[in-house]
This record gives structure tokens, C-alpha cells and sequence, in this order.
């Protein structure tokens, strides 16, 4: 049994702080390690990207690639977790397996764009599957498995 007032941390766990310009012996005395004069031995200074005037490094090279903004970001769910969630009773999969479904089971934390799934893992549930997304070979595995794997993809907006 320990007590409240004997609790104390393990040697060498905390260090109290170096204690700056306190005079010669301290090791750190007279400018405290911040050299002499200068932007730097001021208060107030913040130089993150400032290079005395000089083009920032980050603004001098050529910049690569391609960010697109319209791009979609899917959650991604492999079908071998699926099978996994339907063997421990959390998905029901003689009724439609929707995004709805899947995370009401917990097994995708949040929508994004859509769902989409993946071939990876064994997959042998007799199970309609109704995603935004859907590779190939989970298709594939879902229909050799006795199912049906239909994809919604979003309505494409029109540029009038």
C-alpha cells in the first residue's frame, strides 16, 4: 500500500530547467547564449522563412506535380474485415450491406466521398454489397462467393 504523500517520480526523470543570464557561474551568464547583438539577441523575433532579405529557398525551386481539388477521398474497407464482422454477428449479411451498415458495425469510422472496397483477404458470406467503389477483384470475389457487389458512383455534375 502506498501513500499520497510518498509519491514521488523515479530518479533522473524530471531536471529543473537551465535558469539563462543569472551571472557567470551559472554557465549560461552575461548575453545567456544568445550570442552578441543582433536580430537573434533581440526579444520579439520570430525568423521562420526570412532570409535577410534574400528569395526564400522555398520560393527559389521549381515546384512539382499536380494537387487537385476536385480529387475524392474514399474510406477503404477490405473485404476480409467484412467477412470478419459478419463471423462475429456485427453485419448482418442476409439483409443489403450498405455504407449505412458498415458504419453502424464500426468497422469504417466516417463516410468521406464513399466507400470503397478491396479484394484483400478471403471472403466466403453469401452477401449483397452496395458501395460507392469497388475494385475488380473484390467483385470477382464477391460473385465466386454466391453474391452481388454493386457500385453507386456519385451523379457527375454537369457544367452548364
Amino acid at each position: 500500500m502506498f501513500k499520497l504523500n510518498e509519491l514521488s517520480d523515479n530518479p533522473g526523470a524530471t531536471k529543473s530547467r537551465k535558469r539563462v543570464a543569472r551571472g557567470p557561474g551559472s554557465g549560461k551568464g552575461k548575453m545567456g547564449g544568445r550570442g552578441i547583438k543582433g536580430q537573434k539577441s533581440r526579444s520579439g523575433v520570430a525568423i521562420k522563412g526570412f532570409e535577410g532579405g534574400q528569395m526564400p529557398i522555398y520560393q527559389r525551386l521549381p515546384k512539382r506535380g499536380f494537387n487537385n481539388i476536385n480529387a475524392k477521398t474514399y474510406s477503404v474497407v477490405n473485404l476480409g474485415l467484412i467477412q470478419k464482422f459478419i463471423d462475429a454477428g456485427k453485419i448482418d449479411a442476409k439483409a443489403e450491406i450498405t455504407e449505412d451498415a458498415l458504419i453502424a458495425s464500426g468497422l469504417v469510422r466516417r463516410l468521406k466521398d464513399g466507400i470503397r472496397v478491396l479484394a484483400k483477404g478471403e471472403f466466403t458470406a453469401k452477401a449483397n454489397i452496395s458501395v460507392h467503389g469497388a475494385s475488380k477483384g473484390a467483385v470477382e470475389a464477391v460473385e465466386k462467393a454466391g453474391g452481388k457487389l454493386t457500385t453507386t458512383a456519385p451523379a457527375k455534375v454537369v457544367a452548364e
